[in-house]
């Protein structure tokens, strides 16, 4: 428990930030837990648990507000389970889950430097497209222990398929039924979550209520964004050269 103790802060911090933007925070979740050296075994099983609880937060709270998306959400979800629970099967070798977990990490943190686009001139989202992508999110999304949010998001932006608050309303389900289905591919994982669980849930479900709360009522995305992708890249950087 003491181990964790001094991790409390930092995801809370994530989880709050995530929240605001409809994603469950696993991406951040990881990023503190390999600045901290967390075994790899660990680290999955814990940022998919915490992102069902914040997502989950975030699907009820964005969805109340009004800005959910059945026709969106659907095609990417349908074939992003059955890809997840695939993802979630398979172990892949140590070296080779960091490299992947550090190039989404990177592309976390390149995504939240970059201005959000304006939400004008929106195009209908082609749906082959949206049954591909879905597959690909998916399996990346169980490989390494995230719920896709990191993904989707920044997809449906920069192809002005919606809105921001759109595109968080249909990320934040998104992220909890891939996550769901990553755990469900490796059930046994469950045995390696730290004895600490219940504080860093708790820690994460109030701090995604804050900021899923926020984020769902006001239109702008957390200033501290760019404090956040420096974390995620330090990390990156971390698994890269250790």
């Amino acid at each position: 428990m003491a181990d964790w103790a001094y991790l409390i802060l930092p995801l809370f911090v994530v989880a709050v930030l995530y929240g605001a933007v409809g994603h469950g925070g696993a991406s951040g979740y990881l990023a503190v837990m390999a600045l901290a050296g967390i075994a790899p075994a660990v680290m999955k099983p814990t940022a998919l648990t915490l992102n069902l609880a914040v997502s989950l937060i975030g699907t009820v709270l964005f969805f109340r507000a009004g800005h959910f998306a059945w026709r969106l959400f659907w095609p990417f979800a349908v074939t992003s389970i059955p890809f997840a629970f695939l993802g979630g099967r398979l172990d892949l070798p140590t070296h080779v889950f960091k490299l992947l977990l550090a190039l989404a990490l990177a592309f976390a943190a390149l995504r939240l430097l970059l201005p959000s686009p304006k939400s004008t001139d929106l195009r209908a989202a082609p749906f082959v497209w949206l049954l591909i992508a879905g597959a690909i999110m998916g399996l990346v999304s169980g490989l390494i222990g995230v719920g896709g949010g990191i993904f989707l998001t920044p997809l449906i932006l920069l192809a002005r398929w919606s809105d921001t608050k759109t595109a968080a309303a249909v990320s934040a389900p998104f992220i909890f039924v891939n996550s769901a289905a990553g755990l469900a591919g490796n059930p046994s994982s469950l045995h390696n979550l730290p004895s600490a669980w219940p504080l860093l849930a708790l820690t994460v479900v109030i701090g995604g209520f804050i900021g899923a709360r926020w984020g769902s009522i006001n239109a702008r995305a957390p200033q501290l964004r760019p404090a956040l992708a420096i974390v995620l890249g330090i990390a990156s950087l971390k698994l890269v050269i250790t």
